[in-house]
């Protein structure tokens, strides 16, 4: 594993001595517009966007995100560092930022180990100023090794070579709940027939007020737990494609290297009623 993933604050201010960063704010508008790290941007549809993994889905979401980045001027010499509040503010959010800007090709892609939270402890500089930016074109180069598409996840029910990991909280799980959104947001509640469950929550450290993960040891461990390998061939979802990509990052940390995120999730596979779920309900 040599792909620098998490920064903290400290090393993304030396970074920023040394090379071009652009730090992305997932929040809000108006929690952005009240308080933010100094000089970043804000790009809030990186946690809102919802995605579908269709041909014409993904065609749609590299138009929107194409536009997105070219309008804070990314360019591929700048490393961008994704945050949140913190880990679990935005279900994961600026993990959901680090894999969509690597799956559109940003390689130099990151995340602020724990977030603004962490930002503000160490008394780094933010304000409430308005960053100028100047627009650029983002060119978008998919990198298909890291999605899950709906339909290759609809093959891989029968691969039993390929494990499936439902990351979503239990309310979901036990199919009381269809989302973080509402219990009705979508039209079907359940899971994928099949698949593995781990509540996201559990590969963060609670030991002091602002969530960590885990160290790689304890992720791996953990996950031995639950029959999951460093070797194996893993599909991540959630809802949405937030918590999945929060799994990801922690994956990766540990050494997880055949890791992909079914990024559109259980919002797109329950609103295909041919699409087979398991929504017996239980406690």
């Amino acid at each position: 594993m040599t792909e620098k993933l998490l920064y903290t604050p400290g090393e993304a201010m030396e970074l920023m001595k040394r090379q071009k960063v652009l730090l992305i704010d997932i929040r809000d508008r108006d929690d952005y517009a009240e308080h933010h790290i100094q000089g970043a941007v804000n790009v809030p549809d990186i946690f809102y966007y919802l995605s579908e993994t269709t041909p014409e889905g993904l065609e749609k979401m590299h138009a929107h995100f194409r536009d997105q980045l070219s309008e804070i001027g990314l360019t591929p010499d700048t490393t961008a560092i994704v945050y949140e509040d913190a880990y679990d503010s935005r279900y994961g959010g600026s993990c959901r930022g680090y894999w969509l800007l690597r799956y559109l090709g940003h390689e130099k892609t990151g995340v602020l180990d724990g977030g603004f939270s962490a930002w503000l402890d160490e008394g780094l500089p933010a304000d409430a100023d308005t960053v100028a930016t100047t627009p650029t074109a983002f060119a978008v180069k998919p990198q298909p090794h890291m999605l899950a598409t709906r339909d290759e996840v609809l093959k891989c029910l029968q691969d039993p070579g390929v494990k499936l990991l439902d990351i979503r909280d239990r309310i979901e799980w036990v199919a009381k709940s269809s989302s973080p959104y509402g219990v009705d947001f979508a039209p079907r509640k359940g899971r994928l027939p099949g698949a593995l469950w781990m509540e996201w929550y559990e590969f963060l450290e609670r030991d002091g007020q602002i969530p960590y993960f885990k160290s790689p040891d304890k992720i791996r461990a953990l996950c031995a737990e639950y029959g999951l390998y460093p070797e194996d061939d893993i599909i991540i979802y959630c809802f949405k494609g937030a918590r999945a990509s929060n799994t990801y990052v922690a994956l990766k940390e540990a050494g997880f290297e055949r890791v992909r995120n079914y990024f559109g999730s259980w919002n797109e596979w329950s609103r295909d009623p041919g699409l087979p779920a398991n929504e017996e309900v239980f406690d």
